[in-house]
């Protein structure tokens, strides 16, 4: 990431998530994607290959329940099909921005 340009801010004031517990989210997200490759089909929809083990889709699955408890905005899935996983992640169109700032945070970490 450069830095001369700000990391881009993916929590919008639609989440309800408490600022206190945002960098926590954050972490989790980060820890995600530490492999796999990062693919954007469309402007609201993101793909994200993840390890291939039944503990992080659980991880993932878990994830995507809490963050959807407090931005929901988002559409996650986890998908597991010929010894991959992956976590597809979906947004409305006024929200593209926040998927810009979660694929740069991905990319990073991939």
């Amino acid at each position: 990431m450069s830095t001369d340009r700000p990391r881009a801010a993916w929590a919008p004031a639609a989440c309800a998530l408490p600022t206190a517990q945002r960098p926590l989210r954050e972490a989790e997200f980060d820890r995600l994607f530490t492999t796999g490759d990062v693919r954007r089909p469309d402007p609201t929809h993101l793909r994200v290959t993840l390890d291939p083990t039944p503990e992080v889709a659980a991880r993932a699955a878990a994830l995507a329940v809490r963050e959807t408890g407090c931005c929901s905005f988002f559409t996650f899935a986890v998908v597991a099909s010929a010894g991959q996983v992956r976590l597809d992640v979906t947004v409305t169109g006024e929200h593209v921005d926040v998927l810009d700032a979660l694929q740069e945070r991905a990319g990073e970490r991939a």
